[in-house]
C-alpha cells in the first residue's frame, strides 16, 4: 500500500512542511496509480483536487478543429500538475488534455482544504505563487515555440529546454512535437553537430554549447 506521507515527502513544494503540517496535509490527500494512456482531465473540465506527479511522465496537448494532437510539454516527477489560474476559487479550470504516458503516481488533493490550511495562512502562499508564474512562463515558451520560432529555433528550444525528450523519442515522434518533417528535423541536427553545438552518439544527443542552442531561440543568430 503507498504511503501518503512518505511520497509527499518525495515533493520539493512541501519540503518545508514539519511533521504536524504533513500529517494535515494527508486528512486532505489521496495516492493514486494510473497507467500509461490514462487521461487524468481534458481541457474544459473542472477539477475540485489539485494534482502533483510523484512519479511517472505526462503529456499535455490541445485538439484543434480538425481533431489533429497539438502537443504542448512534459510533465516530470516532483511537479505541480493542475494550471492554477485563480487562487481566488475552490475549483480548478483545465486548459489541457493530460494523459500519462508512463505508468504514474500521483498525488491528489482537496483544492478548498488545502487553500484554507496552507496557502491563506501563508504557509505555502509563496511556493504556491511561485509555481503559478512558472506555469506563466511555460506558457509563453510553448506560444513563441508554436507561432514565433521557425524550425532550427523550435528545434534548439527543445534540445535546451527537453534533452530528455530528445533521448527517449524516435525522431519521427519528436518531429511530429515540433511539427516539423522528419527530414527537416534531421538536417537541422546534423547541422547543429557541424557547429559544435551538439553531439550524437548513436541516437543520444549531448549538447556541447548550451548557450549558443539559447542565441539560436532567442534570435541572436
Amino acid at each position: 500500500m503507498l504511503n501518503i506521507k512518505e511520497n509527499i515527502k518525495l515533493l520539493d513544494f512541501f519540503n518545508e512542511l514539519d511533521d504536524s503540517a504533513l500529517d494535515e496535509l494527508c486528512k486532505m490527500s489521496v495516492l493514486n496509480t494510473y497507467p500509461n494512456g490514462y487521461t487524468l482531465y481534458y481541457e474544459e473540465d473542472v477539477q475540485e483536487k489539485i494534482f502533483f506527479l510523484v512519479e511517472g511522465l505526462i503529456k499535455t496537448y490541445k485538439v484543434d478543429r480538425q481533431d489533429n494532437e497539438i502537443f504542448l510539454n512534459h510533465v516530470y516527477n516532483n511537479t505541480l500538475i493542475s494550471e492554477i489560474s485563480s487562487i481566488n476559487e475552490n475549483e480548478i479550470a483545465c486548459f489541457t488534455n493530460t494523459e500519462f504516458i508512463k505508468d504514474s503516481i500521483v498525488l491528489e488533493i482537496d483544492y478548498a482544504r488545502f487553500k484554507k490550511s496552507f496557502i491563506e495562512t501563508n504557509i505555502l502562499t509563496t511556493k504556491f505563487i511561485s509555481e503559478i508564474l512558472a506555469k506563466s512562463k511555460q506558457l509563453y515558451c510553448i506560444i513563441d515555440r508554436e507561432v514565433v520560432f521557425d524550425a532550427t529555433a523550435k528545434v534548439a528550444y527543445s534540445l535546451y529546454d527537453d534533452l530528455e525528450m530528445f533521448n527517449k523519442l524516435k525522431r519521427q515522434e519528436i518531429a511530429s512535437i515540433l511539427h516539423i518533417q522528419p527530414a527537416t528535423l534531421s538536417r537541422i541536427l546534423k547541422k547543429l553537430v557541424r557547429q559544435g553545438i551538439i553531439d550524437i552518439e548513436t541516437t543520444q544527443i549531448s549538447i556541447l554549447q548550451k548557450s549558443e542552442l539559447k542565441k539560436i531561440f532567442n534570435g541572436a543568430n
